[in-house]
């Protein structure tokens, strides 16, 4: 009887370890919300369960950003960034601030615009303030370079932030504010949410 229980107590501790390493395979969350869930991955992903924006971190030229409906069957190897969208829309807000939009601003490349998002490619310019604006909605910002910036509101205030290469934000909409290069290089990967 005492040898089935050492049994039994040895195979438990097999399942145990078995469940750990699995998990321990798989990607955890870096971002969850009502909005996305956001994950960083390194490695193999599969088809996705929901519309979803892939951001390739594979190298410089690679950066950039692709948008894959749920339907898609795909398999990615790499380093990437993957924004899965939930189906949680927002009523959108009126824009009082008299300021412009966030986007488009000058030197911003769009990738891809569909009902779901807006995916933009930004790269700041080291002491040039963009102008002051307002987010209308939603962003996932992934920031590519090793830099600090510094946002500053209309009031005056201002944070300085220093940001890495594979840094990932989730802003909230309605924020008013302009932003500046003080430190290294930066450009972002910045998906705006639908």
């Amino acid at each position: 009887m005492r040898n089935d229980s050492v049994k039994v107590a040895h195979m438990l501790g097999v399942l145990l370890a078995c469940a750990m390493l699995f998990q321990a395979g798989l990607p955890s969350a870096t971002i969850e919300n009502d909005r996305v869930v956001v994950w960083d991955i390194n490695g193999i992903a599969t088809a996705p369960a929901s519309d979803r924006v892939v951001v390739s971190l594979a190298g410089r030229s690679a950066n950039t950003a692709t948008f894959l409906p749920k339907t898609t069957e795909v398999k990615i190897n790499g380093r990437f960034i993957v924004i899965d969208l939930k189906d949680h829309p927002v009523s959108p807000i009126e824009n009082t601030s008299g300021y412009p939009l966030a986007f488009p601003r000058p030197g911003v490349k769009k990738i891809v615009e569909n009902d779901r998002v807006i995916v933009w490619d930004y790269t700041w310019t080291p002491d040039v303030p963009t102008p002051m604006h307002f987010h209308d909605k939603d962003v996932v910002v992934v920031f590519l370079e090793d830099g600090d910036l510094k946002s500053t509101t209309p009031d005056g205030k201002a944070v300085v932030t220093a940001y890495t290469s594979g840094t990932i934000r989730f802003n909230a909409r309605n924020r008013t504010h302009s932003e500046t290069l003080v430190r290294g290089k930066q450009r972002a990967i910045i998906t705006e949410l639908k």
